[in-house]
Formats: C-alpha cells, sequence, structure tokens
C-alpha cells in the first residue's frame, strides 16, 4: 500500500503578542521630533514661570504655616524643604536661565534633569496650598523623559527606537489624563455626574459670552456633560486608529480644549503641549527656516546694484 503524503507548506507563524505590544511601545521616531518637542517644552515653561502660574512665585510671600505638603512630598520626599523665600526664587530663577539654554539643544541630559527637578519641586509648591491641578500630568512625565534621548538636531530624519519609547509613554501620560479624569467623576461623583449640575456650576462660577446663554437650554448642558464623559472615555481609541486618521482627532481634542477655555476660561496649556507628542513635528525646523530665510536676504542684497556717484569735475 502507498505510502500517502501531505504537501505541507511551511506557513509563517503568527507573531506573539507580546513582540507586538513592544514593537509598538519601541516604535521608533525621527530625532528631529524629539528636538522639537524640546523646544517647544522648554519655551513653555519660561511662559509657564512669567504668564501662566504666575501665583507660584507669590508663594514666597504666603506664610510657610499654610503650606500643607502633597503626599509625595511628604512621604517620598520629605527632605524637600518648606516654600522659602530662597526656595522660591532658586527654583523660579533656575527656570527661567536654564529652559532657553536647553531650548537648543545644549547638554541635553544634564540640562534637562536639572530643569525637571527644578519644575518638579515649583509644582510641589504651587499645588500645596489647597488645590492640585491635574493638567501637568503629561507635561512632567515628559520633562523627565526628554533628558533620556540625549542628543537631537532639528530635522534629523534618523529614528530611533529610545525616543519612541519617551514619546509612547508622554502619549500615554496624555491619554490616562482623560481616561482617569472620567474614572474621577465616577468615583466622586457617581452616575449623576452625567445629569448633575457640575457644569452649570462652572458656568455661573466662569461663565462667558460664549456659555452663558446655555444657562437657559438645560437640555444643552445635560448634553454636553454626556459628551464630555464620551469624551474622555473613549479617548484611547486614539491608539487603534489609522495613522493618517490620528492627526485629525489630535485636532479636534485640541478644539475640545479651545471650547473649553471659550466657555470656562479653564486652560489646560502645559498638557496641549505634551500632547504635541502626537504630532509630526519633525517637520518644524525653526533654524533651517530662520537660515534660508537669511540666505534670501543676503542674497537679495547681493544682486542689487551698488549706488553710481557722480563725480564731479
Amino acid at each position: 500500500m502507498a505510502e500517502v503524503t501531505a504537501d505541507v507548506r511551511d506557513e509563517p507563524a503568527a507573531e506573539p503578542t507580546s513582540n507586538r505590544f513592544m514593537r509598538w511601545l519601541f516604535a521608533p521616531v525621527p530625532l528631529g521630533r524629539v528636538a522639537a518637542l524640546r523646544t517647544l517644552v522648554y519655551l513653555f515653561i519660561v511662559f509657564d514661570v512669567l504668564v501662566y502660574t504666575e501665583t507660584a512665585t507669590n508663594r514666597v510671600y504666603v506664610p510657610t504655616d499654610l503650606y500643607v505638603p502633597l503626599n509625595v512630598d511628604e512621604y517620598l520626599f520629605p527632605f524637600i524643604p518648606d516654600p522659602s523665600t530662597a526656595v522660591v526664587q532658586i527654583c523660579t530663577w533656575g527656570l527661567l536661565i536654564l529652559s532657553p539654554i536647553a531650548a537648543i539643544g545644549i547638554f541635553p541630559r544634564l540640562l534637562g534633569s536639572a530643569i525637571f527637578l527644578l519644575y518638579f519641586e515649583w509644582m510641589l509648591i504651587f499645588n500645596s496650598y489647597g488645590k492640585v491641578d491635574h493638567d501637568r500630568f503629561a507635561f512632567l512625565v515628559a520633562l523627565a523623559l526628554l533628558p533620556t534621548i540625549g542628543r537631537a538636531r532639528h530635522g534629523d530624519s534618523r529614528l530611533s527606537e529610545k525616543a519612541g519609547w519617551a514619546f509612547r509613554v508622554i502619549q500615554l501620560s496624555v491619554i490616562a489624563t482623560y481616561f482617569l479624569a472620567a474614572w474621577a467623576k465616577f468615583r466622586f461623583g457617581g452616575l449623576e455626574w452625567l445629569w448633575g449640575t457640575s457644569l452649570t456650576w462652572a458656568i455661573l462660577r466662569r461663565g462667558t459670552e460664549w456659555s452663558n446663554w446655555m444657562l437657559d437650554h438645560v437640555w444643552m448642558i445635560k448634553t454636553s456633560q454626556v459628551g464630555i464623559i464620551a469624551f474622555e472615555l473613549f479617548s484611547p481609541i486614539i491608539f487603534f486608529v489609522n495613522e493618517r486618521i490620528r492627526p485629525y482627532i489630535i485636532g479636534y481634542f485640541y478644539l475640545f480644549h479651545l471650547f473649553t477655555w471659550l466657555a470656562i476660561t479653564i486652560s489646560f496649556a502645559p498638557h496641549l503641549v505634551a500632547m504635541a507628542s502626537f504630532l509630526a513635528l519633525e517637520r518644524f525646523r525653526p533654524l533651517h527656516w530662520a537660515k534660508r530665510g537669511l540666505d534670501r536676504v543676503t542674497g537679495r542684497l547681493r544682486r542689487e546694484p551698488a549706488p553710481v556717484t557722480d563725480a564731479a569735475g
């Protein structure tokens, strides 16, 4: 009896889920994107200290008796001193001096690490007088991880897995801010938050001409609250969509915050800076643009004929 043999063809084995996850977690990004985000983050710190959160520098005039350290300060970093005049001034001037230097990529590891420590202490001071903002979580993560990447130049197209990991963690922090905000609403307000008066209270307290009219249309306020929760809960979808669609979703995120600011003057500026990690920032090349503009000006000056002077005979 003839032996029957089957024609078995080698089929590629399915890639393990763990490998796919690691490839996604370490998906390389261009170093030019690192340089652009680094410039954006460090220049924002100057704006933050001088304009956006200037009240933090005013803590120097507040008695330290009113200082109630956060848990992270009290238990993990008990050696950090209370915000005396010297501590606040060191943080403020250290950030103002070092951030512009770091923005152009000088000593990225050393200056980046120092800026993270100074900004972290600055935030502990700011948030230890009764209110803790959650718009700086992803921004702090960005400050912590950018120094780990090392040198990067604007326009550099070389890919880096180390940078890819750092950017992915920053992105996860951005989305965690949304998702955990929804969790906090349900945790402290329950399902009643959906049809409660949270947004009504916010408009009464901080409303503008863009939102005051909603007080006469309660159904719109309730619908907006449901929309906010839906937006926050489904924000992780950004990691599952096609890369060509992702920029449009990020654009919607930015529009959401623009409308929030117009309606109740709540700004998430540090969070929006960190969210730029989703964008193709490598196309942002300020030094190249400045050099090209300078070349055009000098080229135009070289082409202009020299003025003819009339010699008096």
